[in-house]
């Protein structure tokens, strides 16, 4: 009776009816994989490393089967965590378009912290009604065959656990797997969503390893000293400020799409015009902090060792642009609008160099902060303006207090996030789209979109008047994932359909009061445009930057390396 797996009752022998079971086994997932790719999921495209993901595949059902106590349901409820983890992984790829990870397990509590219950209680009803159902049958004192089943998963969590990482991957690899480097969503659809998600969590262990010989604390500061000699003494010590706003979507970009009227607002055309870059993004609809990583640390966020490069930090002075403006003399100070404990954001501003690190005071009682969360009411979060002006007071107070200090001023804006709700006796909805594609959060984003250009332009132009000679950089951490993820930027043309519209995010560049337009640049080379701005086009002289159109391109190598040094010291 331990042998019936998906058609009960059936007298056919044992052999007959496992390679019945797995033919249907698999006829299942290749129905579900089609299924995904008309969704806009993973492109079904069988090849020969596939062999390996259906033998992890049967395994798990095999497994899952023999955990379970024998009922009428059993053989149907073994293949249920087999097909959670593909609906997890794909329902994760529409919305944020990238590959699901293991470590993405951990951002589950701030995900079900910022979502509103509306869509965190569906979410939690779809994870934990299956796993509450197969708790209810499983065979809490295992038989011997459970326990011989379990015996290879326990030993590959023993070698990924004890073995040399490098082993593991190179197993993986020897094992038909072919990962792609240059695209992860193209390594799953030539080696599956399990090999993937396997060979993810080896090559993260190796990641690990690697670090070793990074964390030497006196190199890495002879390291980052030598790259702020060019900047001693500062030629032009002036004031720097760099916003960091929530899904700053600009609707224009999409090529497919009409407006009854205007959806920027006639002050912010008028100070910026033409002038609007555009910067790519490590990551679309979610995921802030990855984007903040970037725009701080100048690195790549390559997710080796985390989902969310912050959560790895230690509070260690990993110095980034806010640790090396303070070798230059600078106050930096940091003002994020939701929780220290979201995206482990207060030991990241540590680690990152802030000396000042603010916080509501709503949600950070017992220490001092000039943030004030207030009461948001139905749109959840707080607006732009009402945050502006509170960074307004910020910056006046210390210009006037310590003139004799030049100042970071870093702030993360938490407006227009999902799922994008207005208050319309404040707001009212005053544009309407002209197209047939179905997205209400597309709509209610343009018209959030319209009065958040007004309130960026009130702010800039406030900004300048009060410190004329500064820096300000205005930049969207990614695009919001609308209704239908990636699918609506593609059915849209945002940015004519170029491959990855999705990723290129606005960023605005104030120089001493003037708009200022680069060719694309990455958010991680926001920290080298800062400091070339500084020292007046001498940094990037010295030190190469690709974004200036002349300078040196760095190598995947040396993105990697310089990559694993910041973070070894980070997480020290």
């Amino acid at each position: 009776m331990y042998y019936r797996l998906i058609i009960p009752g059936q007298k056919k022998s044992f052999w007959q009816r496992a390679l019945l079971r797995t033919i249907l086994l698999f006829l299942l997932l290749t129905g579900y994989l089609w299924l995904a790719e008309y969704l806009g999921s993973f492109i079904v495209n069988y090849t020969q490393q596939l062999w390996l993901e259906g033998l992890l595949a049967l395994y798990m059902y095999a497994l899952g089967y023999l955990v379970l106590r024998p009922s009428r349901l059993r053989s149907y409820l073994a293949v249920v965590p087999l097909l959670l983890f593909y609906l997890i992984s794909d329902i994760f790829y529409l919305a944020f378009g990238k590959v699901f990870r293991l470590v993405n397990l951990n951002e589950l509590p701030e995900l079900f912290d910022i979502l509103p219950l509306s869509y965190s209680l569906p979410l939690a009803i779809l994870l934990l009604l299956p796993i509450a159902l197969l708790s209810m049958h499983i065979m809490w004192w295992p038989h011997r065959h459970a326990l011989l089943a379990a015996a290879p998963l326990l030993l590959v969590i023993l070698l990924i656990l004890y073995s040399t990482p490098s082993g593991i991957v190179q197993m993986i690899t020897g094992a038909g797997s072919v990962p792609v480097k240059y695209s992860e969503a193209k390594s799953v659809e030539n080696n599956g969503r399990l090999t993937t998600m396997l060979y993810r969590v080896a090559l993260r262990l190796k990641a690990l390893d690697d670090l070793a010989p990074y964390r030497n604390r006196t190199k890495y500061e002879q390291y980052i000293n030598t790259q702020l000699q060019t900047l001693l003494p500062l030629p032009d010590k002036r004031n720097v400020h760099i916003i960091v706003l929530e899904s700053f979507l600009a609707p224009r970009l999409f090529s497919k799409l009409g407006f009854s009227t205007s959806p920027v607002h006639p002050s912010f055309e008028t100070l910026f015009g033409k002038h609007l870059g555009l910067s790519l993004s490590p990551v679309f609809g979610g995921a802030t902090a990855q984007a903040e990583f970037e725009v701080l640390c100048g690195v790549p966020a390559l997710e080796h060792l985390s989902s969310v490069e912050f959560n790895v930090f230690s509070g260690s002075a990993a110095l980034c642009l806010p640790g090396q403006l303070e070798k230059l003399g600078y106050h930096s100070s940091a003002s994020n609008t939701y929780k220290p404990d979201f995206f482990n954001a207060k030991s990241a501003y540590r680690g990152a160099g802030f000396s000042a690190i603010y916080f509501p005071k709503e949600f950070s009682p017992a220490v001092e902060s000039y943030l004030e969360f207030g009461e948001p009411g139905v749109e959840e979060y707080i607006f732009d303006k009402e945050l502006f002006d509170q960074n307004l007071g910020h910056v006046e107070k210390h210009l006037r207090e310590h003139p004799e200090k030049t100042l970071f001023n870093y702030l993360l804006t938490i407006y227009g996030h999902l799922p994008h709700i207005l208050d319309l006796h404040k707001r009212p909805e005053i544009i309407n789209l002209r197209t047939s594609y179905p997205d209400d959060h597309l709509s209610r984003a343009t018209n959030q979109f319209y009065y958040r250009t007004e309130a960026i332009a009130d702010y800039v132009n406030s900004l300048t008047s009060l410190d004329p000679e500064s820096l300000i950089i205005l930049i969207s951490d990614h695009v919001p994932p609308l209704r239908n993820g990636p699918n609506t930027y593609k059915a849209l043309a945002y940015l004519d359909g170029i491959e990855n519209a999705y990723y290129y995010n606005r960023i605005a560049v104030i120089d001493r009061g003037q708009p200022k337009i680069w060719p694309l640049i990455h958010h991680y080379d926001i920290p080298a445009l800062v400091l070339n701005s500084l020292s007046e086009g001498g940094y990037c002289q010295v030190q190469g930057c690709s974004f200036t159109g002349s300078g040196h391109s760095s190598s995947e190598e040396e993105k990697l390396n310089a990559y694993l040094r910041l973070m070894a010291n980070a997480s020290e």
